[in-house]
């Protein structure tokens, strides 16, 4: 007979970084990149922006693989259906301790970016650790069913954006039809949605609209 158990262990995960946080700087990001990606290659989509106003930091999922079955290139998952709970937990446990390393509590504007996967990282981790931010941003990506307006009514003047490729497959017709209105259900204040030209990627442009909105 096979039995699944348990074992708990400490573990170190890295992240990356982007600018020097100085007193110039005006935004703090934390960028959730989507499955496939390592943080220190996603932080290239934020490289355009001012070096000296934005720092950047770019946590990494800590479930590392093999791309294209070839042993060259490697990507990272945040979690999959296989222990689903048990994943999210470990993945907040090491986000609160990033949080707490580079005190995003006394962030000056920070702003949350979530692209693909990351959209379900960082929408739980902000509802479940009641965390506040300036701005809020879900990039083509889907938010998790358990979630509820009651979450996230902490939130009183935080900016929410939606932004979308008008080619993505994944964020087409009948996604909008179907979850449209349940993201105006969980984010009834400062919610907009915004379609680029584009597919499923993270646009540049965008993010410097955004960053301006700050």
């Amino acid at each position: 007979m096979i039995n699944e158990k348990e074992v708990s262990y400490k573990a170190t995960n890295t992240y990356s970084t982007l600018n020097t946080y100085s007193d110039k700087t005006k935004n703090v990001w934390a960028v959730f990149h989507g499955i496939g990606y390592l943080s220190k290659y996603f932080l290239k989509y934020f490289r355009h922006l001012n070096q000296q106003e934005n720092y950047i930091i770019a946590p990494q999922a800590p479930s590392k693989y093999y791309l294209n079955g070839k042993y060259e290139h490697v990507g990272a998952s945040w979690a999959t259906r296989e222990n689903t709970e048990m994943e999210i937990e470990n993945v907040l446990a090491y986000l609160d301790e990033l949080y707490k390393e580079e005190d995003l509590e006394n962030a000056p504007n920070l702003i949350l970016f979530g692209y693909s996967q990351g959209v379900s990282v960082v929408s739980r981790w902000v509802a479940r650790r009641k965390i506040q931010c300036s701005q809020m941003i879900f990039n083509s990506g889907r938010l998790p069913n358990e979630l509820t307006p009651q979450d996230f009514t902490f939130l009183e003047n935080t900016k929410v954006r939606f932004i979308y490729g008008t080619e993505d497959p994944f964020v087409n017709r009948e996604f909008l039809e179907s979850e449209e209105n349940r993201i105006r259900e969980l984010f009834p204040k400062n919610l907009k949605f915004m379609p680029f030209d584009g597919g499923h990627e993270v646009n540049k442009e965008m993010i410097s609209k955004l960053s301006e909105e700050s």
